[in-house]
């Protein structure tokens, strides 16, 4: 009598669509993951609504662009989160044994957390530009004016490449610690006190202030917004996002097709 035995020779890998698919799951259906969604939604609305009564209360003009403008700092703190959140909610929650069982092609499942961090930056985009809309339909509405729309695609492609940036941030810090409150307290240092940090050595060190563009992410994504840049602007986004997004991003990556899962 022979031993029975599982064939899975034919068992087909498992599709890219359908890692996307689970993975986007996963990332409304927990209650930390479902409120920050909620969140971020919320907290552009309460800015969007402040902005639009403190311009018609003191009768200041309000446009397109500026209501982007104010949801593009809303989100630019939170999108980091959600990719942080993308990717430890794994470990925190100790189910990475169980995804990698499932599906033990490591590079698969990283470019899934990806993708959904990508379709939630482009969603939360979209959310923020309709209640930009929303605002300066009722300011118009309440001034008795005709809306301003004055924001172009200069300001539109600059707003998409920032929040996307912001989100990647996210993303690297948590494939590189592999623990939510760590890749957190991290981001906020890089978002707040560096920046401070930079400053400060331009300010006591002289041959520092020429060193500080190129690695200062920050305001050398805010340059995009006066498109076009000049070659040595290009020079500084893209040598100041190596150091600060792509060499995480794939030490990070390498770290987590080699860690051992517990």
């Amino acid at each position: 009598m022979t031993a029975a035995t599982l064939d899975l020779g034919d068992a087909r890998p498992i599709p890219f669509h359908r890692l996307v698919s689970v993975e986007l799951r996963k990332s409304y259906d927990t209650r930390a993951g479902f409120w920050l969604l909620m969140v971020i939604g919320l907290l552009v609305v309460a800015a969007e609504a402040i902005v639009l009564i403190v311009t018609v209360v003191q009768d200041e003009p309000l446009s397109y662009g500026d209501t982007t403008a104010v949801a593009a700092f809303v989100t630019s703190i939170l999108l980091p989160v959600l990719g942080i959140m993308v990717v430890t909610s794994e470990w925190s929650q100790r189910t990475a044994m169980v995804t990698f069982a499932l599906e033990p092609r490591r590079p698969h499942v990283i470019a899934a957390k990806a993708m959904v961090g990508l379709l939630l930056t482009l969603a939360t985009i979209v959310v923020a530009l309709v209640v930009g809309l929303v605002a300066v339909l009722l300011y118009a509405a309440l001034q008795g004016e005709s809306p301003v729309w004055h924001f172009g695609w200069t300001g539109f492609t600059a707003f998409l490449v920032t929040q996307t940036f912001a989100m990647l941030g996210g993303f690297a810090l948590a494939t590189l610690l592999l623990n939510t409150p760590a890749a957190i307290v991290v981001f906020f240092v890089y978002r707040w006190v560096l920046p401070g940090l930079l400053a400060l050595g331009t300010a006591l060190i002289g041959w520092f202030g020429s060193l500080a563009p190129w690695i200062d992410f920050q305001s050398a994504q805010g340059e995009l917004y006066d498109f076009p840049l000049t070659g040595e602007q290009w020079a500084q986004l893209f040598v100041s996002g190596v150091i600060w997004l792509v060499v995480p991003l794939l030490i990070g990556i390498w770290r987590v097709l080699r860690a051992e899962v517990k």
